[in-house]
């Protein structure tokens, strides 16, 4: 199946949140399909063999809790939100494998809604395991000065880095070493914010995201390097 584009996508987003309800999604799961669902597996499909010329081992394999994501939100775990629908559809290429948790992975990712595209890399928040294994990384000054500077290149290319979250510098860490507030972070990635209408051409999409995901990647690099440093339940 060959990607042509997320045609009608942003429109049947739209009235999910004028119609977020299993009755009224049931009843038009064929558009579902047709405008989301086969476009996202044709994408995976298409961006996976890319991205394979970046990462060769990069996953992307076009099935619900794989690269795609369910349509159907877990409303016991999301807050106050208690819509059962999104109306956000996301993709993620994951590095190293399927076992374990694909969030916690360094990973080509990215999103699309009626208000925005968004496409990133690396790990937007970390777990313990992950983030113990971040900051054992990033104690040693080089690693932490080589980071630093990923950050400032990509920063000059227009991307912006996920927000510091921690307030106080962590164990092992102090304001006198350079680049400390590396250590602040509860998430490592960069992500780059475009118009939606973006998806509805195939083949500028792939080329679009295939530029930003190759600037991208020293970061996805490290990452993956912590990732595979990562101990514990939950990796």
């Amino acid at each position: 199946m060959e990607f042509q584009g997320f045609k009608g996508a942003l429109s049947f987003l739209k009235e999910i949140r004028k119609n977020n309800n299993k009755e009224w999604f049931e009843a038009h799961r064929d558009e579902y399909e047709k405008t989301i669902l086969n476009p996202s597996k044709a994408f995976v499909v298409e961006m996976g063999e890319h991205l394979l010329a970046l990462e060769p081992s990069v996953e992307a394999e076009p099935k619900i809790n794989k690269s795609l994501f369910k349509m159907y939100r877990d409303v016991r775990r999301m807050g106050e939100n208690k819509e059962p629908l999104k109306s956000k559809i996301g993709v993620i290429f994951p590095q190293g494998g399927w076992s374990g948790c694909r969030l916690q992975k360094s990973s080509f990712y990215m999103h699309f809604s009626p208000d925005e595209l968004f496409v990133a890399v690396g790990v937007r928040w970390f777990n313990k395991p992950m983030l113990d294994a971040y900051r054992e990384y990033i104690k040693d000054d080089k690693r932490r000065a080589s980071l630093d500077g990923i950050l400032e290149k990509l920063n000059s290319l227009g991307y912006s880095t996920m927000g510091r979250e921690y307030k106080k510098y962590p164990k092992g860490f102090s304001a006198d070493m350079q680049s400390v507030e590396l250590s602040l972070h509860k998430g490592m990635a960069t992500y780059k914010v475009l118009e939606p209408e973006l998806i509805e051409s195939g083949e500028k999409l792939i080329n679009t995201l295939y530029k930003i995901y190759e600037e991208m990647l020293p970061l996805q690099q490290m990452m993956y390097e912590v990732s595979q440093r990562a101990k514990g339940e939950g990796k």
